[in-house]
C-alpha cells in the first residue's frame, strides 16, 4: 500500500517545517516530536521519506557508500573501480525492543573463532546511512540505545568494538523520534542531543477535524488513487527541497547573526554550546528554504522556537516551552541598528519567498496560492511551508502555592472542604532499594543481572544471552583439544558452537515505586502536608533519576483511589501530587488493599520489574468498623507477598502513638520519619557521630 502523501496531511505546520529543515540540513541533528496519540506523527515521518532525492550507491556495498566519495574505512571496501547504481533513500524504523547488536551491528563470533575471519553484520544504523532513521516511542528505548544512536547522528559514524575487533563505518542520516510525554520523559541530557523539538496536538477546530477524517477515509478506500491526486504536489515539494539543499552551502551566517544567536541562547540560560550550534544550522537551513543567501532575524526567530524549548528543562518537572516576549527582547538587544530585516520580514516584505507573518512557509505554490489558500487544514494548495505560529504561550513553573487553610480534621461530622497545599523545593532523597537480585529493565536502583554491568561469571552454551565471554569460550574448547586435535593452521584449539560461553553481568535495575499516600484529615495542618508532599516529590525526582516507573494511590474519607496508574512519566505524578486534596477520615485498610491490587495487576503486565511500596502515613486508621484491625490484616497480607516496603512516618509532635512504626513491623518494611528522607540529613548525622 502506498504511503500517505506528505502534502495531504492537514495542518501540522510547525512539524512540517521542522522535518523539512532537517531534511535540508541533516547536520541539525534530527527532530523530536512530542505529542498525544493519534496526531499523525508517524504518518508525516513515513510520508517524508518519499520526498528525499534518490542516492547513488556502490553496487554490492552493504553500507551504501557514495561512489563519488566512498568511505575509506568501509568494511566492504576498499571501493576503487566499483560499479554504481541509484536507489531511493531509505526510511529505517528502529523498534523499541531492539537489542544493541541489532542497532549498531555485530561480529559473527562463531565464524571468527572457527575460521579466523572477522565477519561484521551491519545493523540498523548502517541501513539508515544517507537516509532516515525513525524511532517511534523513543522515550521507551533503553537510555544506552538512545545515547548510541544520538552519538551516531552527531558524529556521522558508528564504531563497533567486539572481543578485540574494531569496525567503523559511516552513518549519516536524518534522525526522527516521536514520543508521548504521558509515557515518560527523556532525560535532559538526551533531550539536548536532539536538534529540534516540536509539540503537536490534535486540532480543536471542527472544520479541520472534518477534513482530516475525509482525507483519511478517502485514502483507506483507494490508497493509489488518493496518492495520485497529490503526486504533483509531492513532486513539487521534493524539487524545492533539492533546491534548498543546493543553495544551503551558499548561505552566509554573518557576525551580526551569530551575535543574535548567542544573545538568545544566553538569555534562555541553556547549558553548553550545542544550542548555539543547532540554532545557527537551523537558521541557515531556513534561509535556504526561503531562497535567501543570508541569515536574517526571522530565520533566527524560527530556529530558536524549534531548537531551544527542550533545552530549557532543568528537571523532569519543568514543562518545555519558550517565552515569546523574552525571545523578542533578546533579538532586539543583539540587533545592529542598521539591520531592519526583522521588521521587513514580519511585515511580509522580506527577501525570501512567502516570508509571511509566521516565517515558516517556503517557496510559493506553483499555482500562486499562498499559505492562506489551503482551506480548513492546509493541503495540496497550501504549499509545503506550514510555518511557525507567532506566539508560544509561556509555561509557568509548577509547584503553585494553594490555599492557606488547614487540611481539616476528622471529628465524625460532615467532611470538611477539600484543601490543597503546595510543595517546597525537592531535595536529594535517601536511597531505598528492593531486596535481592532482579532481572528487570536497566536502571539505577536495585541489584540485577542482565546484559550490562560488571562480569560476575559465565553462562553455559545452552543459555545464549548477553555478550560472549572469549576467555571462558577458549578455556571450554581447550578442554576438548586432545580429542579434536589442533586447528589446520595450528593457531589454537578447534572451537565449536557448543563451546561458547556468555558473560553473566551484575548491574542495576529500575523498579516500580508505588506511593500509597494518606490524604486524610489526620495529616494535620498545611505545614505538615507540605512537608509530606515535598518528601514525596523528592522521591519522585529520585525515581526519575533511577529510571523507575511510579504509581500513586491515595486514601481519604472512606475510600482509596488510584490517582496515577504505574507509568514512566514522573512529571504527571508530580502534577497529580500537587492537585491532591486532603481531609476526612483515614481508610488505611482500604489504601493498603488498593495498593495490593495495583501491585498484583502490574505483576501480570511487567513481571520482571520488581516493586517498592512506599506507604506515607502516620499509622492511624479511623474509617469504618475495627479500622485499625482491618489495616493490620491488610498489612499482614501484603507482607506475605514478599513485597519490599518503606513506611514514611508522618507523625509529629511530642506525644506520639508510634502507629506507623507498628505498621512497618507488620509489613516487614523499613521505617523512616518524613524528616529523615533527605540524604543530606543522613550524611550530616554520620559526620556528626564521626566527629
Amino acid at each position: 500500500m502506498r504511503p500517505y502523501p506528505f502534502t495531504a496531511v492537514v495542518g501540522m505546520g510547525e512539524l512540517r517545517l521542522a522535518l523539512l529543515l532537517c531534511t535540508i540540513s541533516p547536520s541539525i541533528g534530527g527532530v523530536l516530536v512530542r505529542g498525544e496519540k493519534g496526531t499523525a506523527k508517524s504518518t508525516m515521518v513515513r510520508a517524508l521519506a518519499g520526498l528525499l532525492p534518490d542516492v547513488d550507491v556502490v553496487d554490492d556495498c552493504r553500507f551504501s557508500c557514495d561512489p563519488a566519495a566512498p568511505d575509506p574505512s568501509c568494511p566492504d571496501g576498499p571501493h576503487r573501480t566499483a560499479a554504481s547504481s541509484q536507489r531511493p533513500a531509505r526510511l529505517v524504523e528502529l523498534p523499541v525492543g531492539a537489542a544493541e547488536e541489532r542497532v549498531v551491528g555485530s561480529l559473527d563470533l562463531e565464524r571468527a573463532l572457527r575460521d579466523g575471519v572477522t565477519d561484521f553484520q551491519p545493523g540498523l544504523l548502517a541501513g539508515a546511512h544517507r537516509g532516515m532513521l525513525y524511532v517511534d516511542e523513543v522515550n521507551l528505548l533503553h537510555d544506552h540505545l538512545v545515547d548510541t544512536l544520538l552519538d551516531a547522528a552527531a558524529m556521522g559514524r558508528v564504531t563497533v568494538e567486539r572481543e578485540g575487533a574494531s569496525v567503523s563505518h559511516a552513518a549519516r542520516f536524518v534522525l526522527i523520534g516521536t514520543m508521548n510525554p504521558e509515557e515518560g520523559e527523556l532525560r535532559p541530557q538526551l533531550l539536548d542531543r536532539f536538534g529540534l523539538t516540536v509539540e503537536v496536538s490534535s486540532s480543536r477546530d471542527a472544520a479541520e477535524r472534518v477534513e482530516v477524517v475525509r482525507r483519511r477515509l478517502a485514502y483507506e478506500s483507494d490508497p493509489d488513487a488518493f496518492a495520485a491526486g497529490y503526486a504533483d504536489d509531492d513532486a513539487s515539494l521534493a524539487a524545492e527541497i533539492a533546491a534548498a539543499r543546493k543553495l544551503l552551502p551558499s548561505v552566509e551566517l554573518t557576525d551580526g547573526a551569530l551575535l543574535q544567536i548567542a544573545e538568545v541562547c544566553a538569555a534562555f540560560e541553556v547549558d553548553g554550546m550545542r544550542a548555539d550550534i543547532v540554532t545557527a544550522r537551523t537558521a541557515a537551513a531556513h534561509a535556504a528554504w526561503c531562497g535567501r543567501t543570508e541569515v536574517s532575524t526571522e530565520d533566527i526567530r524560527v530556529a530558536a522556537r524549534l531548537a531551544l524549548p527542550h533545552r530549557r528543562r532543568r528537571n523532569p518537572f519543568d514543562a518545555p516551552g519558550i517565552d515569546s516576549e523574552q525571545l523578542e527582547q533578546a533579538l532586539q538587544d543583539a540587533q545592529p541598528p542598521e539591520d531592519d530585516s526583522d521588521g521587513s520580514d514580519r511585515d511580509g516584505d522580506g527577501d525570501g519567498p512567502d516570508s509571511g507573518p509566521d516565517g515558516g512557509d517556503g517557496p510559493e505554490d506553483p499555482d500562486g496560492g499562498g499559505p492562506d489558500d489551503d482551506g480548513p487544514g492546509g493541503g495540496p494548495d497550501g504549499g509545503p511551508g506550514g510555518g511557525m505560529p507567532d506566539e508560544n504561550p509561556q509555561h509557568e513553573p509548577r509547584n503553585p502555592q494553594h490555599g492557606d487553610a488547614d487540611a481539616g480534621s476528622e471529628d465524625g461530622a460532615a467532611p470538611p472542604a477539600e484543601q490543597r497545599a503546595g510543595t517546597d523545593t525537592p531535595y536529594r532523597a535517601k536511597l531505598f532499594t528492593v531486596d535481592g537480585t532482579g532481572a528487570g529493565a536497566d536502571g539505577r536502583r536495585s541489584r540485577s543481572e542482565g546484559e550490562r554491568g560488571r562480569i560476575v561469571g559465565v553462562r553455559p552454551d545452552g543459555e545464549r544471552s548477553g555478550s560472549p565471554h572469549l576467555v571462558a569460550t577458549l578455556r571450554a574448547a581447550a578442554r576438548h583439544r586432545p580429542h579434536r586435535g589442533p586447528r589446520a593452521d595450528g593457531a589454537g584449539p578447534v572451537v565449536l558452537p557448543r563451546d561458547l560461553r556468555f558473560a553473566r553481568r551484575e548491574g542495576k535495575e529500575g523498579n516500580l515505586v508505588l506511593l500509597c499516600v494518606d490524604a486524610s484529615g489526620s495529616m494535620g495542618s498545611k505545614t505538615r502536608i507540605r512537608e509530606v508532599k515535598t518528601a514525596v516529590l523528592s522521591l519522585l525526582l529520585d525515581a526519575y533519576q533511577r529510571r523507575d516507573k511510579v504509581g500513586l494511590v491515595t486514601f481519604r474519607a472512606s475510600e482509596a483511589a488510584v490517582a496515577l496508574p504505574p507509568t514512566s512519566s514522573v512529571d504527571v505524578a508530580a502534577t497529580r501530587l500537587e492537585e491532591l486534596p486532603t481531609g476526612g477520615r483515614t481508610p488505611l485498610a482500604e489504601g493498603l488493599t488498593r495498593a495490593a491490587e495495583v501491585l498484583r495487576v502490574e505483576a501480570l503486565r511487567d513481571g520482571d520489574r520488581r516493586p517498592l511500596l512506599v506507604v506515607v502515613t502516620d499509622g492511624r486508621a479511623t474509617s469504618g468498623p475495627e479500622a485499625l484491625e482491618r489495616a493490620h490484616t491488610a498489612a499482614d497480607g501484603l507482607a506475605r507477598t514478599g513485597v519490599s516496603a518503606v513506611v514514611m512516618d508522618c507523625e509529629t509532635g511530642r506525644m506520639r502513638l508510634g502507629l506507623a512504626k507498628t505498621l512497618a513491623g507488620r509489613l516487614g518494611a523499613e521505617h523512616v520519619a518524613v524528616g529523615d528522607v533527605a540524604a543530606e540529613k543522613l550524611t550530616d548525622e554520620v559526620k556528626r557521630r564521626a566527629a
